[in-house]
């Protein structure tokens, strides 16, 4: 893998983690288009990696409240994650022979484009907008989406976002809890990647991998702060439109 390669796949990555348009879809789809070889999934958890931090530094101010009041939203957290944890535990070998084709991206990528669309046109000015009040119930329902992401093309956020509309958060509470639910499945799709580095198991250059994950956080970090800003005057519209014109542009591509 070039350094090139490792820096356009870092950038992707970072910015497509958090803004609800399919991270695992465009790193699939991306050495699709440009005719790269497919890089390994070590590659991804590591990339993965730089977003965790990215999100732990860019929500700093949100991670005490995980711990305060009893640390009831830690726990919902920790609640909302078990579907995907397990989901990946159960079927990780299906997921990354069986569903990893532009195909399968194309399609995640229409239906949940859609569903944003709905949720965000449904979604109220009195919304609830403290994620401190989101409560078991309306966690579970935003864990079991997640576990739905594991499916490329889909988006973590994108799905935990909608699902999060659906229950009654506002736009920007749906995206702080979607980033606080990400903490969980990230780390544990990059201790994956670690462990199958460390058992040789995966093989990939060290230098890309460094450079793939500084530019992932740089990038990870900075598509955080850009979604928080813009959803005080804006929805998640355009970013429904874009998903739903890539589908087509994929399907395009590969069938054409």
């Amino acid at each position: 893998m070039s350094i090139l390669h490792a820096i356009v796949l870092g950038i992707v990555q970072g910015i497509t983690e958090f803004l609800p348009v399919s991270s695992s879809g465009h790193l699939i789809l991306i050495p699709t288009l440009l005719g790269w070889a497919e890089q390994p999934l070590a590659f991804d958890t590591v990339v993965h990696l730089g977003t965790l931090t990215a999100v732990l530094v860019a929500l700093r101010d949100d991670l005490p409240k995980l711990f305060a009041d009893k640390a009831k939203l830690g726990w919902t957290v920790m609640a909302a994650s078990v579907p995907a944890l397990g989901t990946g535990f159960l079927f990780k070998d299906q997921i990354e022979n069986a569903l990893r084709s532009p195909l399968v991206v194309a399609a995640s990528l229409f239906v949940w484009g859609i569903l944003l669309w709905i949720a965000d046109r449904q979604t109220k000015k009195q919304a609830e907008g403290k994620i401190e009040n989101v409560g078991y119930h309306r966690a579970m329902m935003i864990g079991l989406a997640q576990a739905i992401a594991l499916i490329p093309g889909t988006s973590r956020s994108g799905v935990t976002i909608t699902a999060a509309l659906f229950t009654g958060l506002s736009r920007e509470a749906a995206a702080r809890f979607s980033f606080l639910l990400g903490i969980p499945a990230i780390s544990a799709a990059g201790a994956l990647g670690l462990f199958e580095l460390a058992t040789g198991e995966a093989q990939v250059e060290l230098v890309p991998m460094i450079v793939g994950f500084l530019t992932s956080f740089v990038f990870g970090f900075l598509a955080i702060r850009f979604l928080l800003k813009i959803l005080k005057s804006t929805s998640f519209v355009p970013f429904a439109i874009y998903r739903i014109i890539l589908a087509g542009v994929v399907v395009w591509l590969t069938l054409g």
